[in-house]
């Protein structure tokens, strides 16, 4: 299938607005699109979305092979890309080309001030998540998130933690929750990673698991860590899994490299799974053209309307 490049002058939201590139797509009706994610309880066939993602490291916007981030003294991840950009520069770029529900994704300390920075130039655009807990969760959602990703707060000793889970959702509520259950694979099955992926928990990805969690959050994240930044293929028995097993709505993340690895994705999950490219993209040094990934969303838009 091919896919025609709306322009650059011209954008269709997903309910057929048409408005000039540079208008904020906030607006009431986008404000709208964004807040339905969640349960699949519309009655509407769901349209698989393309996610854009943010990733921070020291500040700057950097694209990371998720098994190299360790707190060891000294040691330094491995970097796929780093740019001088604001991060405001991506998410105004998000937000002009209509794609809501992107993440930001501060990896440890030292993001804050650049994650807000992302957040405020796409308001209700963009989840955020690393290091968020009741505490502090209302200062990003106040710059403009429209969901916050928590893991390792609600994780203790490789355990989950109902209690924290509980203060977390009291804090935020449940509809502007997300559960990253990023995760490792281990003896054929998936595990789930906290502490930017270095610490493995008991928590097996499996449909009891996504079932419970369900009941908590509005929507799952899921990198695979064990091919994250890597560009080596995606994990495609994790996506069939998140398809069969999970009640909501749900992104997977890892190992895409190719415009056809959303195709991919749209028909074994059976347009159940969302797809995060991120080191693959052209606007991170990758081959994948980010207008491409735009216009194959729009083209899935307008599928959903005929």
């Amino acid at each position: 299938m091919a896919y025609v490049h709306v322009g650059t002058r011209l954008l269709l939201d997903g309910h057929g607005v048409v408005r000039r590139r540079g208008e904020a797509c906030c607006s009431a009706v986008n404000r709208a699109q964004v807040s339905e994610s969640g349960s699949r309880r519309a009655s509407a066939p769901r349209v698989m979305r393309f996610r854009p993602c943010i990733d921070l490291h020291g500040g700057k916007v950097k694209q990371i092979v998720g098994g190299t981030l360790t707190d060891e003294r000294g040691a330094r991840p491995t970097t796929n890309f780093e740019t001088e950009l604001p991060p405001s520069h991506y998410a105004q770029m998000y937000c002009d080309d209509a794609l809501p529900g992107g993440h930001v994704i501060m990896l440890g300390p030292g993001n804050e001030d650049a994650a807000i920075d992302a957040l405020r130039a796409f308001p209700n655009g963009m989840h955020v998540g690393g290091g968020i807990s009741p505490e502090n969760a209302a200062r990003y959602l106040d710059a403009g998130a429209s969901h916050v990703i928590v893991t390792s707060y609600v994780f203790r000793d490789g355990q989950l933690d109902r209690s924290r889970l509980k203060q977390m959702v009291a804090a935020v509520g449940r509809e502007r929750l997300v559960l990253d259950l990023s995760c490792k694979q281990r003896d054929g099955d998936y595990y789930v990673c906290t502490d930017r992926w270095q610490k493995w928990t008991s928590m097996k990805l499996c449909r009891d698991t996504f079932d419970d969690l369900a009941e908590s959050c509005d929507e799952f994240l899921v990198h695979a860590a064990h091919v994250e930044g890597l560009r080596a293929g995606m994990d495609l028995g994790l996506v069939e899994l998140l398809a069969e097993a999970c009640p909501i709505d749900i992104t997977y993340a890892g190992g895409a490299r190719s415009l056809e690895d959303l195709d991919a994705v749209r028909v074994l999950a059976r347009g159940r799974v969302d797809l995060t490219i991120g080191s693959a993209l052209d606007i991170f040094g990758g081959q994948v053209k980010y207008s491409d990934a735009v216009a194959w969303q729009r083209a899935q838009e307008l599928q959903a309307q005929e």
